[in-house]
Order: C-alpha cells, then structure tokens, then sequence
C-alpha cells in the first residue's frame, strides 16, 4: 500500500469513529485515470471493491460527485452498490434536471460547436447541465489555450465557466460541488465526512467542507485541501486505509 502522511492516516483513523460518516470523492483523475476519450475513463484496479467494502459499512454513505452527468457516470465507471450519485457539478443531485436547463444547454452547444469544429483534435462533450471544449488532443499546442479563451468569451453572463485541466466546461447552472456536498452531508446529519478531488472544481468540495471535514488533494497544484496524496494509487490508499479502520 502506498505510504500515507502520518497527519493524513492520524485524520483517517479519527474520521472511522465518526458515524453517521460521508465518504465523497470525484470520479475523474481520483477513482479513474484521465483518458483522451471520457468514455474509456474506467476505475482504476481495486477501486470497485474498496468502494463496495466502504459502502457496506453501518452508518457510512459512500458518494461519487463529478462533473460528469450522472447517466454517463454510471455507464462509464461500472460502479454499482447503494452509492449516491452527484452529477453535473451538483445540478443533477439524485433526480434529473428539469427542461429549461436542457433547452438553454443546447442553445450553448450551438453556439460553441462552430468554435471546437474548426480547431482540429477539438472536442465538445455535451453534459445534463453543461457544454466541455476539451483540448487534451489538439496537436498544436498554441491553438489549446486559444480556443479555450474563445469558448470563454463566448459564454453569456448567466452561464458559469468551470476550468479543468485541458478542458473549458460551460454550465448552464450556478451548481457546484461544494454546495452539493454540504447539502448531502446535512442530509444525512452526518457527524464526518471525506472529500477526495483532483481538479479545479473540487476546490469547492475542499473550501466547503473545511476544518469540519477530511480533505485530501490527488496530485500538485495549489489547493484548500489539508491533505494531499501524489497520485491514483495514494487516492486507493486513502480508501484503504478507512477500509480497514471501518472494519469493511
């Protein structure tokens, strides 16, 4: 198992004595590898089983948050168990968006597609709630951060602009994770909870929860998280760890 900072495994060890606990994580670039093509985006080896053996435990409410729809999540990771499904940034919390969200997505799909088709390797990805230019396979690097600056410049006032790595995501709602996460943790009166992300908008998830939640960043970059692991095999070691002091 990959070592853990003694701070992060004293955190873990406290949080497994806290009931009723939320353990939250984003899919992407935590629980799978960042691939060219979203759809190929599958769990990482042991993932599945260290979430089912999470979620079996009394008392513990294991959830995936991402900006993913919550359809294409489910599809893409395989995961099934009494997971809670958090997609579209929060905008899809347990239910489906309602249909002038989907109309305004598509007068935005509209707008950018003209955009993403002239620049080749170019991508759009068409969310519940959101429109992504994505630009990991853009063969000139110039034209990468160009096209996003004008997939930005392109968005109205009442769209709200969600950075990622090599990605622009566009979306039609002020929706965000840490908003979601706070109302799912009231929900459940949870007396701990976890958040595990990787990217810009798990920020949110980080700043949200605070002190009063275990907070851990997968990979560099400046973050709020209190703790950070270097990779996807520290992320599983996270979960392993709580695994094991949960009893699961």
């Amino acid at each position: 198992m990959t070592g853990l900072d003694p701070a992060l495994t004293d955190a873990l060890d406290g949080l497994a004595a806290r009931r009723p606990l939320l353990l939250a994580s984003d899919y992407d670039g935590v629980l799978a590898g960042l691939r060219d093509d979203p759809a190929a985006a599958v769990p990482e080896p042991g993932v599945a089983e260290l979430l089912t053996r999470l979620g079996a435990v009394d008392g513990v409410t294991v959830a995936l948050v991402s900006g993913r729809g919550v359809e294409d999540l489910q599809r893409t990771s395989g995961l099934t168990g009494p997971f809670r499904w958090i997609g579209s940034h929060g905008a899809e919390f347990d239910g489906p968006l309602a249909g002038e969200l989907r109309a305004a997505r598509d007068e935005l799909v509209a707008t950018l597609s003209p955009l993403v088709d002239a620049v080749p390797g170019a991508r759009l990805e068409v969310k519940p709630a959101a429109v992504a230019v994505h630009v990991r396979t853009v063969p000139e690097p110039a034209a990468r951060p160009a096209l996003l600056e004008r997939a930005a410049a392109a968005a109205g006032p009442h769209h709200t602009p969600k950075p990622g790595k090599d990605v622009l995501e566009i979306a039609v709602t002020d929706a965000d994770k840490g908003s979601a996460l706070l109302r799912l943790r009231d929900e459940l009166g949870a007396a701990g909870a976890l958040y595990l992300g990787d990217d810009v908008t798990d920020e949110d998830g980080f700043r949200a929860l605070g002190a009063d939640g275990v907070t851990v960043k997968v990979g560099d970059g400046e973050t709020a998280a209190a703790h950070r692991v270097p990779d996807l095999a520290g992320a599983r070691a996270v979960l392993a760890r709580l695994a094991d002091a949960l009893g699961g």
